[in-house]
Formats: C-alpha cells, sequence, structure tokens
C-alpha cells in the first residue's frame, strides 16, 4: 500500500496563488492508495475519499508557534498513515520534519521550482532524499538529489476551443504584478500595435502581494494614462486557477516578459490551451524546442514584441492552429500532471 504525506502552503481550490494544486492532490490520490495533506492554511476543497486534510491553522489567525506546534503533532499523529514525504515549495518544511522521518525510515523529497536559491533551500538538499523539479533552471544547486520532471499542468481542464479568429486582437498575460515580470514592456508594445490595430486589447492577469508590488502597479496605472492606452489595456488583478482556462481561451495570443529565469508554468498552460505565446524567458528555450527562435524576443524590448505580435496576425486560421496544436503536444508530452504524479511516485519508491 502506497501512503504519501503532502506538506503545502494553503489547500483552496479558490486561492489565487496555490488553488492548481487543489488538482494535484487530486492526481496523487490516483496514484496513491492513502494521502495526508497538512496546509498551513485550508479553505476549499473537495477531493476523494482516500485524502485526509489537516491544517497547521493559518484561517485561524497567525501564530507561528501554533504552527511549528500543529505541524509536529499532525507528522507524530499521522506517522503509520505516509511512507513517504513530499513537501511543496516550501523548504523549511523539510528541515523541521527531516530528523524525525528519517528516524521513522521515511522517503522524503521537496518539489521546487525557483528561479533563486537561498540557505533555506541548500539545509533542505541536506536533509531531503530527492528535490523534484520542473527545468534545469527550476531548481539551481548542484545537487545529485535533483530530478527534473516537468511542470505539471491539468490538460483537461486546459484545453483549446479550437479558436483560430485573431479579430479583434486580444492579448493576454497572466502573473503577480511585480517588477519582474517587466509589464510596461507590454504597455509600450500595446503603443505601437494601436497604430495598425487600434481595436486591440491586452488583458493583465495578476494581483499584488507585497507593498513593493503595490508600488509598481501604481506606476503601471500611470504609464498606461500617459501613454493613452486606458482602453486597450485592462488590469483584470487574479483569477482563480479554475476560471483561468476560460480567460486564456477567450484570448488569442499570451505573452511573458517576465525575468525570472525559471519556467513559468503559466506559459505551459497558454501552450495547453493551444494559443500561440511569446516569451523573453530563457527557461522556455527548452522547452519550445525548434519554435523557440519564432516564439522569443529579447528581454525589454517592446518592439521586438509588437512586431512578433504583427507576425503572428499575418498567419493563416490554418497555420495558427497548427502552432497551437504543436505547443499543445509540448505540453501533454512533457509536463503534463498525470505524468509528473506518476514520475514522482515511481522516484520516490527505487530510493
Amino acid at each position: 500500500m502506497a501512503k504519501l504525506l503532502i506538506v503545502v502552503r494553503k489547500v483552496d481550490s479558490e486561492d489565487l496563488l496555490l488553488g492548481f494544486f487543489h488538482a494535484w492532490i487530486e492526481a496523487f490520490a490516483r496514484r496513491f492508495d492513502k494521502v495526508t495533506v497538512i496546509g498551513l492554511g485550508v479553505g476549499r476543497h473537495q477531493l476523494p475519499a482516500n485524502v485526509k486534510v489537516l491544517s497547521l491553522g493559518e484561517e485561524s489567525g497567525r501564530n507561528k508557534v501554533k504552527y511549528l506546534f500543529n505541524f509536529f503533532r499532525h507528522i507524530i499523529q499521522e506517522r503509520y498513515n505516509y511512507d513517504a514525504v513530499f513537501v511543496h515549495a516550501s523548504p523549511v518544511y523539510i528541515i523541521l520534519g527531516a530528523a524525525f522521518w528519517r528516524l521513522l525510515r521515511k522517503k522524503i523529497s521537496l518539489w521546487y521550482a525557483h528561479g533563486s536559491a537561498n540557505w533555506i533551500l541548500k539545509l533542505a538538499e541536506v536533509c531531503t532524499d530527492i528535490i523534484f523539479t520542473s527545468t534545469p533552471e527550476g531548481c539551481r544547486l548542484k545537487s545529485s538529489k535533483i530530478r527534473i520532471v516537468g511542470q505539471g499542468i491539468d490538460t483537461d481542464l486546459f484545453r483549446p476551443t479550437g479558436q483560430t479568429d485573431f479579430s479583434p486582437l486580444k492579448i493576454v498575460t497572466v502573473g503577480r504584478i511585480s517588477l519582474s515580470k517587466d509589464y510596461e514592456t507590454l504597455v509600450n508594445a500595446m503603443e505601437i500595435i494601436k497604430e495598425t490595430h487600434p481595436e486591440g486589447k491586452a488583458e493583465i492577469l495578476g494581483g499584488t502581494i507585497t507593498a513593493r508590488d503595490r508600488t509598481y502597479l501604481d506606476y503601471l496605472k500611470r504609464l498606461i494614462r500617459k501613454k493613452g492606452l486606458e482602453e486597450l489595456i485592462i488590469l483584470a488583478g487574479s483569477v482563480p486557477n479554475r476560471l483561468l482556462p476560460a480567460k486564456l481561451q477567450a484570448a488569442n495570443i499570451f505573452v511573458n516578459m517576465g525575468h525570472t529565469g525559471s519556467l513559468d508554468k503559466a506559459i505551459l498552460e497558454a501552450m495547453s490551451c493551444g494559443m500561440p505565446i511569446l516569451t523573453c524567458n530563457e527557461a522556455a528555450i527548452r522547452a519550445l524546442g525548434v519554435h523557440a527562435e519564432q516564439l522569443m524576443f529579447p528581454k525589454r524590448d517592446a518592439l521586438a514584441l509588437a512586431q512578433k505580435i504583427k507576425w503572428l496576425l499575418e498567419l493563416s486560421a490554418d497555420e495558427r492552429q497548427n502552432l497551437g496544436k504543436v505547443l499543445r503536444e509540448i505540453v501533454l508530452a512533457k509536463h503534463n500532471l498525470s505524468d509528473l504524479v506518476a514520475k514522482i511516485k515511481q522516484q520516490l519508491y527505487s530510493i
């Protein structure tokens, strides 16, 4: 009997950042006989009968002592209900739980797919058995413990509608409102695009988290007003993951200007919807393969982005549809959620 403990920041299908992980839990439940999930906070969820969800208590108020007490209480009380551990994106829990888990000979793993590598990650690397990541850029440590398994995209949720009409032009981009996302390049590109496509619009789906993010959002609003693009660029705020496919499917081009250095999940979600995508993210080069040169532009180069958008608009309906099919096939082959979970299980039980 395969029994898994998952530790994650939030269990909530409506959460703007981690709502997607609800589908991950469902996928793990299909592969494991029993799944126990510990979330720092727990919100709305509807999961299979073989899944048990526990909270560290964030929803009842912030208290780090309470979190710590509940964490150790849960991992001790549930010790017979799991033989392997999967910690999602929070290496601090590896550090906290490793001694107990090693004492009980549990298999320990961490998912980490972020461009930065701080001391917490480095210490967690010593404590864990395996680090799973999406791409070589997703975990920038030198370690024999790293396993590259692709992203986990729910390709049943993110699917094409068959739309190939590019009139009117509607561009969409998804991501937190932060400096690293470089939304001003899109604003500047739209200023160029409106000269030939005055009906074109761009929708930015993302919210702020920090005070610095809010300052950047204010800057973007001023820039949009200054260029007279208020009717063309929509700052739509964050959207729950379950509603994101409809937003993507309503657009005809996806753009990503991010400088994070790791493969943005939103790029793959758009590709899974069969959308033409444009990005400057170097981590996408490997994912796009032979199409990388066509679909990439230099960082902070609004003119190049505008030219790529115009190039896509000049493609025939058949060419756009074929491009969308190829991009979706890449996600199906290398980044689909079902295969990701199968790889994780296989690697965990081969330790």
